[in-house]
């Protein structure tokens, strides 16, 4: 089976068809250059899905990731990245072994090809050549042949004419025996011309056109085999990554497999366990029972003996007794938050009653217990503000000993850190010290000091957290002997524990923590009964002034609401917790944040003693 033999009228005919195979191939070259950009493509899409969903560092998805399911998903991400690498393998190996090779291979076929069918057409116009000659000898044999016989013809009719001269008879003869030898002639040319015309076309029909088209019949071949190769290629390079994808596969199972629910479980534990104990039951409070009204001087030093006894009042003095009783609650005075949005939708604040307790209990209220109450609401202040206490004090006591104890371990590591660095050093002014051509001892000399001084200030800073520390576990008691602890702290004859703040937290509105009492360690104060009349009482005189710089809605209870530019009276001033007392009208006092007002004391009232 041969082309050069069964093909050898079809020229034209081949050399569309080899001309298609090397489009053919051409084509299978795009469509696999468009299979690596999609490939590529699809590798950087999964590689940015990865990189999307990776824990952002230094932020609180970092600390997510703890989690066992969350480790699991971030294994599920590096191995998509790893998948995603074995995408821009196949690309890179089919560019190289495939695109770039078969591109190659093209340009070599089209040179092949155009030298095959270079060579057919020059054999095409040699034969040709020769059937032209073969033509015109032809018709000039034909010619001559035909000239001669009507020279023939003239002689014999100027012969047998009478009247012609013999003369003209001898020429007419002359030219019809030239004409003869021309045709003579002629028939020779035209006979050698023929003999060599069918050798050439002998040659060219068995010889030459079946050589050249068998070596077109070989380079169509070599590209068909070329591109079979190349399809075996293509579907081994995707077959090479098969094994690492695999694996891929079974590192997103294996990590499937490790997601602990119980240890996820513990781990919410430790990150939320707040260390409290769970409230106690609530005492009911009988109020079908009368009300007593007698005012008694030495009522609240006769009730330090006597346990819990509960304090009761009737009708407006309740409300207005706030920092003598807690129920459930924090106490009214100034909230954890001076933030407006601090309670979205809470009830507005109601207005502050006048003092009735304020010459009795002026000193008791103006006692340390309320500076500390007030200081751990500033606390909380801070916290809505932005600003974290440094020692934690925001935190529930559990989360505070982790984050305490996490900053001992950076300090202990930074100070580590300096003191190799001042080690270093000193090897280094040793070194100086006995070989002076090396360096100047006296150099290091500034960063030694500087070194030292660091390390010194780290060693301060880490004994005042772990003091803190020391501090917060040793508030870790047991329920019961915490119970038992401030029932005996109450009990006693010293009034500054009676409104201790620091014994429990609860939670304020935006969810951070300010220190309060517990629930078993409320107090109840038996009181006397007073008489409706100190409603009557005068109130706090006025201070000084103060224009408000900010607008304030006072939403929590024992606040007071005002607006930018609104000019108000100062009845107590700030004592170190933020907060600072003012009153709008006669029935209508509170707290606003000191930072939210620019106050204007008189000067024959500043600095003078005021209660609350």
């Amino acid at each position: 089976m041969s082309w050069g033999t069964e093909l050898w009228d079809q020229f034209d005919n081949l050399e569309k068809h080899t001309q298609w195979g090397i489009d053919i191939l051409e084509k299978y070259i795009k469509f696999v250059k468009e299979r690596t950009e999609i490939e590529l493509s699809y590798a950087k899409q999964l590689r940015n899905l990865s990189k999307k969903y990776q824990p952002k560092k230094n932020s609180k998805e970092e600390e997510e990731y703890k989690y066992t399911s969350c480790k699991a998903f971030l294994s599920t991400l590096n191995e998509m990245n790893d998948y995603a690498g074995q995408h821009e393998v196949i690309s890179e190996n089919m560019t190289s072994q495939i695109i770039v090779d078969l591109a190659r291979y093209v340009q070599e076929l089209k040179q092949e090809r155009k030298s095959n069918f270079h060579d057919g057409r020059k054999a095409q116009q040699h034969i040709e050549t020769c059937w032209k000659q073969l033509e015109s000898s032809k018709r000039r044999f034909e010619r001559d042949c035909k000239e001669a016989d009507r020279a023939q013809q003239y002689f014999e009719k100027m012969d047998a004419d009478i009247n012609v001269t013999k003369a003209d008879v001898e020429k007419a003869r002359q030219q019809a025996q030239i004409r003869h030898q021309m045709a003579e002639d002629s028939k020779a040319d035209y006979s050698s011309i023929l003999q060599k015309f069918n050798h050439e076309q002998h040659e060219y029909y068995h010889t030459h056109i079946p050589n050249i088209f068998q070596k077109i019949q070989e380079m169509e071949e070599r590209r068909i085999v070329r591109m079979g190769e190349s399809m075996k290629t293509y579907a081994e390079v995707d077959r090479q990554v098969i094994p690492i994808i695999g694996k891929c596969l079974d590192g997103i199972v294996k990590a499937a497999e490790s997601i602990d629910q119980n240890n996820d479980s513990q781990l919410v534990i430790e990150a939320y366990k707040s260390g409290f104990e769970p409230p106690g039951d609530i005492e009911f409070e009988d109020y079908t029972q009368p009300m007593k009204r007698t005012v008694s001087d030495n009522s609240l030093s006769n009730s330090k003996g006597e346990g819990k006894p509960e304090l009761k009042f009737g009708g407006k003095s309740k409300g207005k007794l706030w920092p003598f009783i807690k129920k459930n609650k924090p106490p009214p005075p100034p909230p954890a938050s001076a933030s407006p949005s601090a309670v979205p939708n809470g009830p507005q604040s109601p207005k502050q009653q006048k003092e009735p307790l304020s010459h009795r209990f002026n000193e008791f209220m103006t006692s340390k217990p309320k500076i500390h109450c007030f200081r751990s609401l500033k606390r909380g202040l801070s916290l809505k503000l932005g600003a974290t206490p440094e020692d934690f004090s925001n935190l529930p006591p559990e989360q505070r000993r982790k984050k305490l104890q996490q900053k001992v371990d950076e300090l202990n590591k930074e100070i580590q850190k300096e003191v190799d660095q001042r080690d270093a050093i000193t090897k280094m002014k040793d070194v100086y010290l006995k070989n002076p051509q090396m360096g100047d001892p006296a150099s290091l000399d500034h960063k030694l000091t500087e070194v030292s001084q660091n390390v010194e200030k780290l060693r301060l800073e880490a004994q005042k957290f772990e003091a803190w520390l020391a501090e917060v576990e040793g508030r870790l008691p047991a329920r019961s002997e915490q119970a038992r602890r401030q029932s005996g702290m109450y009990d006693s004859q010293n009034p500054p524990t009676v409104n201790n703040c620091a014994q429990d937290r609860e939670s304020s509105p935006d969810g951070s923590y300010t220190e309060e009492q517990s629930q078993e360690s409320e107090v109840k104060v038996l009181a006397p009964d007073f008489d409706d009349d100190f409603d009557d009482e005068e109130p706090l005189p006025a201070i000084g002034t103060c224009k408000a710089l900010y607008t304030f809605e006072g939403h929590n209870e024992g606040t007071i609401s005002v607006v930018e530019g609104e000019t108000l009276f100062v009845i107590e001033e700030d004592r170190g917790d933020g907060w600072t007392r003012i009153r709008r009208s006669e029935d209508e006092e509170g707290y606003v944040p000191t930072s939210y007002v620019e106050v204007y004391l008189d000067k024959n009232t500043k600095g003078a003693k005021t209660y609350i």
